[in-house]
């Protein structure tokens, strides 16, 4: 458990695990409302961004054939993996950065 309170008045931990429990909405939510904790801010915005690049891949997979089907259940297969293993860490309230888009958020954090 984490004993620092986001700008939200939930505990850290339980604000980051938001962003990814309802991926999209939880993720906007939380970075429209959240003003001081980087933690809650950093996995919004990887939340964001690591299904918005999910979502763009099964939009291409359906472009492809023979292979398109295959390659969006093993897509999907990697959104539920990153969804299981982003939901624990937070609620550990680490700082798990995914490869590519955990320095794009970081990146993206610090301008806000």
């Amino acid at each position: 458990m984490s004993p620092f309170k986001s700008s939200t008045g939930i505990d850290e931990n339980i604000a980051g695990a938001v962003c990814y429990l309802f991926t999209f909405i939880g993720a906007i939510v939380m970075l429209a409302l959240e003003k001081r904790s980087r933690f809650v801010m950093f996995h919004a915005l990887q939340s964001l961004f690591a299904f918005g690049f999910i979502v763009v891949g099964h939009i291409l997979c359906g472009l492809i054939p023979l292979f398109g089907p295959l390659l969006a259940a093993l897509l999907s297969l990697l959104g539920f993996a990153i969804w299981i293993v982003m939901l624990i860490a937070t609620l550990q309230g680490k700082w798990l950065k995914l490869p590519l888009v955990g320095d794009l958020a970081d990146k993206q954090m610090r301008k806000l």
